[in-house]
């Protein structure tokens, strides 16, 4: 079966213009084309689709799109309208446009509020896509009863909001055919990008948990294609995360976005911990900004809470209906304290403990009977279940207790409005609150204190409706925050609570009710001037640079996609850095008369998780095979004691040591150690010894390694976060202690190092370089292979070598690193188990050099060369 790609250029002919276009003339920049929009180099640009501008877009993909949609019947039969979803306060998607250029092109993907007939779906779509520019995702009701309902609402949103399924009866545990519903969802969304993407141009911004697998389906669409994905849920800590079932294939889907977005750095900081805990991805923060390296591709993470539209409030302040409704607000509550609370009818927010907490505020302050009164309005829930029904039962049984025990005639303690209520509504009952209690024991964001803040500012409408009086003729006002919301921490004035502590939670209150005007006023002052500088169109303005600066070296990589299914990642690599192939080392090998091999061991020919550290007979017998060609020089450059070394490597007795980095060096195994002059003082043992012992006490796992010239600290074994935090606090301590002592402290793979200035592998290759000069043996063949940073010395110094000329110019130089990372080598190869098979091959290469001509034995060995090499094409 031909592919697409296959196809499409057989038949030219047959294309449209639009195909044509986008077929590359010429690629200058190494790379694979999948499909017309996945390819690696420049292409002309064409029109991409009916009615596309050329240039770059913006693809604003959520699970539904900011549109109303209303039938009307008319005479000919039905009739579909819909408009701009303009005055939904939570509108998010349709906001954020105005944090960007005006000339820029949006385009929404999602579903529609309606059930639209099949019959009726093709003209709705393309009447959309004409005046809308949304693209809908028709789900039939079984898939989203399963997809949202089922997985989105029932499992993720409760799971992300830490509540597990302990029981059958307390939340819904994993469905296999909720997920599956969840993935075919998904599809359906990468489906319709697919329709309307240029993927050399377009950014796609993907918005919250119901898309979180679409990530992986558009890279493995693309391999190139710009992706951003913003979290307005909380991502819980890694012990809540790991009980998900499909965690893997969520977290690797976030990880094939190039920015990651959340709203606060605890959501960022559980997500990174679960990479480190279940990928063993470390992070690293450079100039302000935190990036994971995942094959070669760096993921940039954004921290920044979202805001809200100060434009929209304030036309809603100031259209007349919403004074009116002010005004008639003002004279039912006329010498009440109001304190208002706004929330969707959910288990998270915590509506049943603050009437809990009203309760307890009556019950403590008897002069405020008569006088407080807490306005509830209840927006309805956005899904059903037994879990809505019990809270509404609660609210319900609570709020009519404390009515009744503290109620009067003309005096209700609770007012309970059942939403939904307009928008005007709820900018009226904000303009007369003189507090907003935002209680919810978890939740992502919540922009109800935002909205308060500016709907209590002045307004001329409002202000003459409300009268001169009314607040003392001062903007002022009182938020009570839960924090264990996103939007607390940016609410320094406020007053923040434990939910879940009925008595604080009171005494906010009663604080909120009852503080002074001037302490409201400066607290108001405070919040306005966040929330007026960190709207909405500031947050997509700025996550919108974020992913086009993550997007900048797109075409600088070559790539390539691996994996199956929802395990597909990219592996990107810089264009002159690629996998050594075994077929090209042996033929340069073979063609060189004197060979420098130099090679780390942990973590390069023996696998960091290996509890036998010792070099297995495969190792032995393949370094032996090495050091019996007389062509060739081969030293084993570790960080290890010589002790150790000549203990694990005594079988080898030509091979050359090189321990502790370089400060003793041994050439083979009948010559004696030679150290580097360096100075012989270790005083400095004497500090850093106590201080890494303290950090060993406290950090379970982790243990001291003592060398004759070294100091290291192990953390390997310890909490990957713990050990992290551990190792950076240690570094720091160290470098203060150890500023004027000749010694250096190095971080490396799982270690803190305190070493002698002028020890480094860089060294070592200079000196054995010199060396063999000086015998009249410069190597016109040098192969070096490491793991980790003090590895990238050597390779620095091999590059410093090319560069000044120190090495023949017909010198073939291999210098390669173990795994896909940025790296001073020009080549890797995955792991350690490739690496033993391409030492193997340049063994069997020698062995067939040196065996005499037409020998059977030598022929035998040409045909295990020759398959070696054959096994290992897929290097390339």
């Amino acid at each position: 079966m031909l592919s697409r790609s296959c196809f499409n250029l057989l038949n030219l002919d047959d294309c449209s213009v639009t195909d044509r276009a986008r077929i590359p003339k010429l690629m200058n920049v190494p790379g694979i084309i999948t499909d017309f929009g996945g390819g690696g180099g420049e292409e002309e640009k064409g029109e991409v689709s009916p009615g596309v501008k050329n240039g770059s877009r913006r693809i604003i993909v959520a699970n539904q799109l900011p549109v109303k949609a209303f039938c009307k019947d008319e005479k000919e039969g039905k009739k579909w309208c819909f408009e701009w979803d303009r005055y939904a306060l939570d509108t998010l998607i349709l906001q954020l446009k105005d944090g960007l250029s005006p000339d820029l092109e949006i385009v929404y993907v999602g579903c529609l509020k309606a059930d639209v007939e099949l019959n009726d779906q093709e003209e709705v779509a393309n009447f959309l896509w004409e005046k809308f520019r949304c693209v809908p995702t028709f789900l039939s009701l079984d898939l989203i009863n399963k997809y949202y309902h089922g997985f989105c609402k029932h499992y993720l949103w409760p799971l992300f909001h830490y509540m597990l399924p302990l029981t059958s009866s307390h939340g819904v545990r994993f469905d296999r055919s909720n997920w599956l519903a969840y993935v075919s969802a998904n599809k359906i969304f990468a489906d319709k990008v697919y329709e309307v993407i240029n993927p050399d141009d377009d950014y796609v911004w993907i918005q919250d948990y119901h898309l979180m697998i679409l990530p992986t389906m558009l890279r493995k669409k693309y391999s190139r294609i710009k992706v951003g994905f913003f979290l307005h849920s909380p991502f819980p800590s890694s012990e809540i995360y790991r009980t998900l079932p499909v965690r893997d294939e969520i977290l690797r889907a976030l990880l094939n976005c190039d920015l990651v977005g959340f709203q606060t750095f605890d959501y960022a900081r559980h997500f990174l911990s679960c990479c480190s805990r279940m990928l063993g991805l470390d992070y690293q923060s450079k100039r302000g900004y935190i990036g994971i390296d995942y094959f070669g591709r760096t993921v940039t993470i954004k921290i920044l809470p979202v805001g809200i539209h100060m434009g929209q409030i304030q036309n809603v302040m100031s259209l007349p209906d919403t004074a009116k409704k002010a005004k008639e607000l003002k004279e039912k509550y006329e010498g009440k304290i109001v304190l208002l609370g706004i929330d969707d009818m959910d288990v998270f927010k915590g509506i049943g403990l603050k009437f809990l907490a009203m309760g307890h505020l009556l019950e403590q302050s008897p002069s405020l009977r008569g006088r407080v009164v807490l306005v509830q309005i209840t927006n309805p829930p956005r899904s059903r279940g037994n879990d809505i029904r019990e809270v509404e039962e609660e609210v319900k049984k609570i709020a009519s207790e404390i009515n009744t025990k503290y109620g009067k005639p003309g005096y209700e303690p609770i007012v309970c409005i059942n939403g939904p209520v307009s928008t005007q509504d709820k900018i009226a009952h904000y303009a007369i609150s003189e507090c907003v209690v935002v209680n919810a024991v978890r939740d992502g964001m919540n922009l109800v204190p935002y909205e308060y803040t500016v709907s209590r500012e002045s307004n001329s409408n409002l202000d003459k409706a409300l009268g001169p009086g009314f607040n003392g003729g001062r903007r002022k006002s009182m938020i009570v925050v839960s924090e264990f919301i996103g939007c607390s921490p940016s609410l320094s004035g406020a007053i923040r609570v434990n939910p879940w502590d009925i008595e604080s939670v009171a005494t906010g209150m009663t604080s909120g009710a009852m503080m002074n005007d001037r302490e409201k006023e400066l607290r108001h002052e405070k919040h306005y001037r966040y929330v007026s500088s960190h709207d909405v169109a500031y947050w997509a303005r700025s996550f919108d640079q974020d992913l086009k600066r993550a997007c900048e070296d797109h075409y600088h990589k070559r790539c390539w996609g691996i994996g199956l299914g929802l395990g597909f990642r990219v592996v990107a690599l810089g264009p002159n850095f690629k996998k050594l192939s075994v077929a090209h080392i042996v033929s340069s090998y073979k063609l060189t008369n004197s060979r420098l091999i130099l090679l780390d061991y942990d973590g390069t020919m023996l696998p960091e998780d290996k509890v036998d550290k010792a070099p297995s007979q495969e190792v032995i017998s393949v370094l032996n095979g090495l050091c019996s060609d007389p062509k060739n020089i081969v030293f084993i450059v570790s960080g290890r004691g010589r002790d150790t070394l000549s203990k694990w490597f005594s079988p080898c007795a030509e091979l050359g040591l090189s321990a502790e980095h370089g400060y003793f060096t041994r050439w083979r195994k009948d010559s004696d150690w030679e150290s580097r002059l360096v100075p012989a003082d270790t005083e400095w043992k004497k500090v850093v010894l106590p201080i890494m012992k303290k950090y060993t006490e406290a950090t379970d796992g982790s243990s001291i390694e003592q060398k004759e010239s070294a100091l290291v600290w192990h953390h390997l074994e310890a909490d990957p976060d713990f050990g992290i935090w551990q190792a950076k606090e240690l570094l720091d301590h160290l470098e203060s202690v150890l500023a004027n002592e000749p010694v250096v402290v190095k971080r490396g793979q799982h270690i803190v190092e305190v070493k002698p200035q002028d020890v480094s592998k860089g060294l070592v290759f200079q000196s054995l370089l010199a060396s063999m000069k000086s015998k009249g043996k410069s190597p016109d063949f040098v192969l070096c292979i490491g793991d980790d940073r003090s590895d990238e010395d050597m390779f620095e110094s091999i590059a410093s070598s090319l560069d000044n000329s120190s090495l023949p110019d017909n010198a073939e130089v291999f210098a390669c690193t173990v795994g896909q990372k940025p790296s001073m080598a020009k080549y890797y190869l995955d792991d350690p188990a490739e690496v033993i098979k391409m030492l193997q091959g340049l063994s069997a290469a020698s062995t067939a050099m040196q065996l005499p001509p037409k020998s059977p034995v030598h022929q035998l060995a040409s045909v295990e060369d020759l398959s070696l090499v054959k096994n290992h094409a897929s290097f390339v």
